[in-house]
């Protein structure tokens, strides 16, 4: 008996027995709850490995403080069990920028904290290794794939050599793991051994050899040249950044005491039918019946949005979108949408409003270079800053036919733009960039924003924004400009919401002076305000440690002090 459409994924010994099975092919692990959402990446990989016809089991935040029976009740899986954190890296999850402990945790039933370890990915994989040694364990997901190589640990204060050598893990997908994890099932099915399956693109793994025959490699420094010298680990990051920017990126190898981390090629890209397919998965959208109907709190901001494509070229310094996701925008179809939405509007609970019509970042939907061979070409981690590229198509008139069909579907009443938009991609200080740009915000802000409209400048100070890879403010100015003259014109009373970030790399308490006295956010509320958090993989995390810009390789300021931390970002409460 195999799973049948609209079940979930099983979680129990139970479930399993229920579906007639005598044996699982895969069991994954994660540091989330188990939601049966494709906004949720443990829920799609099991969804597809399904539609392999594996059979798959899912085994949500398991308890790694007891006897460990959550580790044993499932048994050995045929193939490999999988290992991820959740959609957050633990730490990021557990800890404030103070490195003070959440009270909270969106991602579990009832926000109850604690409910997954810090570094989940070595606690779990470890676990699994010393209960099942001979088990292949395959990690994967945000933690383990910004985790890759050598790294900045904001919570230890040290660099931290790839998360394969602690964890024990015998293979790392990195990035979006669709593509690498069927092969590797694949393989793992027809008998390979671990070594056939290194030869996998877009996964890495430790060895005891550097040549592996690849020819066209990069040979990093070792992590521990990374310890002694810091120039050594920017001019690291700055290879690992161009490659990942890279429609094909190199083999990639860091030596690590007597052995080697290999970083395999990535994977071309998918194609609009792969990733509509993705979508058309048998996902109830719904949370697993164990949680007894339990408030999750990250489901019920997703439950009734729509994620249009996926993948960032905006590569602001601090985000891990592009590192994990890509720099190509990867879209999908506009009849897999529809598709969706009509799905949605049958769900219980639906009202008629969708919460979020976008992706990482909103209007970026159906963007892409206007001639691919030339983007297989660049390795420039940003098709927007400093400028546009000219080969970019940024023509939002793909998306507002988008809008104009999804509010056609019988059901919808009104569809909501949750996500962040990139305001630099339809204006600039000096006015809007062409005629789409100009009707894109007047419909965002008449039709789809409720109540606010959130956008992010992160800071005012020309500087702070360069390193930061952000437009001028004179930008944001512009927007508001137009925010409120198109809020007048339609009679209506929405918020204008700005994103700020304090104690970036760059920013010295005087800029948070000049910013908080700046004329131009005169009359706004600064309620999203954070202090920056350095995470793994990001440019202004490697400039955090090392106190030097990855562009320029020259120092840069950088406050560490927590007291100096808190004092930068108290600016916000202080504004004229």
């Amino acid at each position: 008996m195999e799973n049948k459409p609209n079940q979930f994924i099983p979680t129990s010994k139970k479930e399993v027995e229920a579906l007639g099975w005598d044996y699982l092919d895969i069991i994954l692990f994660s540091g989330d709850a188990y939601i049966d959402h494709p906004s949720f990446g443990t829920a799609v990989i099991a969804r597809i490995l399904e539609r392999e016809g594996y059979r798959v089991a899912i085994v949500p935040q398991p308890n790694w403080r007891d006897d460990l029976r959550d580790f044993k009740k499932l048994g050995v899986p045929r193939l490999f069990f999988g290992v991820n954190a959740g959609v957050m890296d633990s730490m990021v999850n557990h800890y404030t920028a103070n490195k003070r402990l959440r009270s909270n945790d969106a991602y579990t039933p009832d926000g109850k904290a604690s409910q997954r370890p810090d570094y989940a990915v070595k606690v779990y994989t470890k676990i699994l290794k010393e209960l099942y040694p001979d088990v292949p364990v395959v990690i994967g997901g945000i933690e383990a794939s910004l985790r890759r190589l050598t790294h900045y640990d904001y919570w230890h204060d040290s660099l931290m050599p790839s998360i394969l050598v602690d964890s024990e893990a015998d293979i790392l997908v990195y990035g979006m793991g669709e593509k690498p994890i069927v092969e590797i099932a694949g393989l793992l099915a027809q008998g390979a051994s671990l070594e056939e399956v290194k030869m996998t693109p877009q996964i890495a793994y430790i060895a005891d050899y550097e040549d592996n025959g690849i020819k066209d490699r990069i040979l990093l420094h070792s992590y521990e040249t990374c310890l002694k010298k810091k120039m050594a680990f920017v001019e690291n990051f700055n290879i690992i950044e161009r490659e990942s920017n890279s429609y094909i990126a190199r083999h990639l190898i860091e030596p690590y005491k007597d052995r080697f981390i290999h970083i395999n090629r990535s994977n071309v890209l998918p194609s609009v039918q792969e990733i509509d397919s993705y979508y058309d998965l048998p996902f109830t959208k719904l949370p697993h019946p164990r949680y007894k109907g339990k408030h999750i709190p990250a489901y019920e901001m997703i439950k009734f949005s729509i994620n249009t494509h996926r993948g960032c070229f905006g590569s602001c310094s601090f985000c891990t979108i592009s590192a994990h996701q890509g720099k190509l925008v990867q879209s999908r179809s506009m009849q897999s949408i529809i598709k969706e939405i009509t799905g949605l509007t049958q769900m219980a609970g639906f009202k008629g409003y969708i919460s979020d019509v976008g992706g990482p970042t909103a209007n970026m939907f159906a963007m892409s270079g206007n001639d691919m061979e030339l983007c297989k070409k660049c390795k420039k981690d940003s098709c927007i800053y400093p400028n546009i590229c000219p080969n970019l198509n940024r023509s939002h008139d793909q998306l507002l036919e988008l809008y104009n069909e999804i509010d056609k579907i019988p059901g919808v009443r009104k569809s909501f733009i949750g996500s962040g938009i990139r305001y630099d991609l339809f204006l600039n200080e000096n006015g809007y960039l062409d005629e789409s740009g100009r009707t894109y915000l007047r419909e965002i802000i008449v039709n789809h924003t409720s109540g606010r409209l959130k956008v992010a400048p992160e800071h005012t100070e020309e500087h702070v924004l360069k390193v930061m890879g952000k437009p001028s403010f004179r930008s944001f100015i512009f927007l508001k400009e137009e925010f409120e003259r198109i809020n007048k014109n339609e009679g209506l009373k929405l918020q204008l919401v700005p994103y700020f970030i304090s104690s970036h790399p760059g920013c010295k308490i005087s800029d948070m002076k000049s910013l908080s006295q700046n004329s131009g956010l005169k009359g706004i509320n600064l309620e999203q305000v954070q202090d920056f958090t350095p995470t793994p993989m990001t440019r202004s995390s490697v400039a955090f440690y090392t106190g030097i810009d990855t562009k320029t390789l020259k120092n840069i300021f950088v406050e560490t002090d927590p007291s100096g931390k808190q004092k930068q970002k108290q600016f916000f409460f202080n504004k004229m």
